[in-house]
Order: structure tokens, then C-alpha cells, then sequence
């Protein structure tokens, strides 16, 4: 039987000298727990690319300018429970004026 589940996987990328800082959060924040197991993840190299545009107050670039950062990829299990607080604590620690998120449903295989 596949049912729903009470977890997503929620994803972020950072600069890679923030990773560990962003990490860190959302695993304090309840993010990566996984049975008798905490502060689980995955991560991958990545590069984002973005333009600021007038009005933005980007961390890294200038307005109107292409840019590419090396980033790190970090995805982690998540209870819909405690998604709110890993959500905040991610915006709290990312160095991004938007930090992307993402938000990805899981299904359970049961008896």
C-alpha cells in the first residue's frame, strides 16, 4: 500500500562557505531526523546563477550584473510538523535576500 507520508524532503542551495551554517540550522531546527538518527542530509555541487535587478540588495553580485556562485545543494528529511521552524531557521541563516527552497512531497510504502 502507498500512503502519504508525514515527511517531506525540503532543499536548499548556499554558498559553499555558508553550507555548513545553513546545515547546521535546519538540522537544530528538526530537519534530519531519521529513525535513531540525526542531523542527516545530502548535499551536491551545484552553481547558481541570477542577475540582480534594481531594488535587490544582493549578498554576493551587483545590480544588473550576471553572476555565478559556487554552491552546495542540501536536501533533508523533514516532519510536515516541523517544517515552519526548518523554513525560518533557513531564511535566518542563509546568506541569500531569498534563499531558494524547496518544498518536495514524500510517499510511504506500507503493509
Amino acid at each position: 500500500m502507498i500512503k502519504d507520508s508525514n515527511y517531506v524532503i525540503i532543499k536548499t542551495a548556499v554558498p559553499k562557505k555558508a553550507a555548513d551554517k545553513v546545515r547546521q540550522a535546519m538540522g537544530q531546527a528538526g530537519a534530519g531526523q531519521q529513525g535513531n538518527y540525526i542531523n542527516c542530509s545530502g548535499s551536491s555541487s551545484s552553481i547558481g546563477r541570477f542577475t540582480p535587478k534594481k531594488g535587490a540588495k544582493p549578498a554576493i553580485g551587483k545590480i544588473d550584473e550576471p553572476e555565478e556562485v559556487e554552491e552546495e545543494t542540501i536536501e533533508m528529511l523533514c516532519h510536515k510538523g516541523k517544517l515552519k521552524a526548518v523554513v525560518m531557521a533557513i531564511k535566518k541563516a542563509h546568506p541569500y535576500e531569498e534563499p531558494p527552497i524547496d518544498i518536495i512531497p514524500r510517499l510511504e510504502i506500507g503493509e
